[in-house]
């Protein structure tokens, strides 16, 4: 079995490393970005220091643990560049993972440079939590076409539909498209696409969200793809979803815990200085038990998110009950430490430009994005009792 503990030693100093280099170099291009828009001299700053790449490997696999280590230690020091990180992973993983040569040899050192802007375009307005649902159209192009519907031989299709809560959208440069272009309904029938942004008939706009980081709709009026614009195999993209947020739903754990630590420590030194009452506020009972209650939630939601990326990386069976817990734990913690956080800070908390009011603000939505929460535990459960219908443990 997997141990989250091998090699301690070096992933907590690799994540001491990563986010001194995080405050000193990635925070300063962060502070100069837009709220809502992609920052694309962060995305540079990231591809020269050699981050993107181990998200988005020219050869090879993502590694979980990897990926979590990143996560973590960047979402501490400067949660913009954690998520440009992990948007660029996440928008090119099927890629890497499914991509032909070409589409490899065309867009892979491109977003691992941080020159080209990747994104993952899987909800629409009907189709979030329960991602099965999608509707958007590919329709077969050609003669007997629509005979071919559900087949490879169809010689290209056009996409008709919306896409709406897609990060990085609509300013990305290349989109991981998923798209119904078979009769089945529910998880049949979906194939990926990678769409580049320039395709004629493709359009979107922005959202205005809570989070800082950019979100918007994608429409499509009948753009173009072919066969050499299909990653992986037709009919077969939806389990090519799902194995991606099997990978990167523990990393979102991971980010979950990088800003609970942030909040942690900076409760512990705000009770250590604060004086209330006659005495410092960690002199407070009331004080110093929610403290120990949040670094032991928190310390929690750590090895759980270590034990799934591990479970990940040596192929233990099992994974996406343990992805679920992580990301579920993890994020529900991270929400439960921020906001106890706000409280021990009082009034000061939620002047804007406040580390734990941009924290506050960041902790919401990973409850909610790569399945929410309620999501996360119909998966758990599904895993338990199909484990059980096999006599072995999930």
């Amino acid at each position: 079995m997997a141990t989250p503990f091998t090699g301690e030693g070096e992933r907590r100093k690799g994540s001491v490393e990563l986010r001194a280099l995080a405050a000193r170099r990635l925070r300063p291009v962060a502070d100069r970005g837009a709220p809502g828009k992609v920052n694309r001299p962060l995305l540079a700053t990231l591809g020269e220091l050699g981050l993107l790449s181990r998200v988005v490997p020219l050869t090879g696999p993502v590694r979980a643990q990897d990926l979590c280590l990143l996560r973590e230690s960047l979402a501490y020091a400067c949660t913009e560049a954690e998520t440009a990180l992990a948007l660029q992973g996440l928008g090119a993983h099927p890629v890497v993972a499914h991509g032909t040569r070409a589409q490899r040899a065309r867009w892979l050192p491109e977003v691992a440079a941080g020159r080209a802007v990747a994104a993952f375009a899987l909800s629409e307005p009907g189709a979030g939590s329960d991602a099965a649902a999608l509707e958007l159209r590919a329709e077969p192009t050609g003669a007997g076409g629509a005979a071919r519907a559900g087949g490879a031989a169809a010689s290209g299709w056009r996409l008709h539909g919306e896409k709406r809560w897609i990060s990085n959208a609509p300013q990305a440069d290349v989109y991981t498209v998923f798209a119904r272009t078979g009769p089945g309904s529910r998880a049949a029938g979906v194939t990926a696409f990678l769409v580049p942004a320039d395709r004629p008939g493709l359009g979107g706009e922005p959202l205005e969200m809570l989070g800082p980081h950019p979100v918007g709709t994608l429409t499509f009026d009948g753009v173009p793809v072919g066969p050499g614009d299909v990653v992986g195999e037709v009919g077969r993209g939806f389990r090519l979803a799902m194995a991606t947020l099997d990978l990167f739903r523990p990393s979102v754990g991971a980010f979950a815990v990088g800003m609970a630590r942030s909040a942690l420590d900076a409760s512990v030194a705000h009770a250590e200085e604060r004086r209330a009452f006659g005495g410092p506020l960690k002199d407070l009972q009331a004080v110093s038990h929610l403290l120990a209650e949040m670094a032991t939630r928190t310390e929690a939601a750590a090895l759980l998110v270590q034990a799934a990326a591990a479970a990940y990386d040596a192929g233990e069976p099992g994974v996406a009950a343990r992805s679920a817990m992580a990301k579920l734990f993890a994020t529900e913690t991270a929400q439960y430490v921020v906001d106890s956080a706000v409280q021990i800070h009082g009034a000061r908390a939620l002047a804007h430009g406040h580390l734990l009011e941009h924290l506050y603000r960041e902790v919401r939505a990973p409850r909610i994005y790569e399945g929410a929460s309620e999501v996360q535990r119909t998966i758990i459960a599904k895993e338990l009792f199909r484990a059980a219908g096999a006599g072995a443990s999930p």
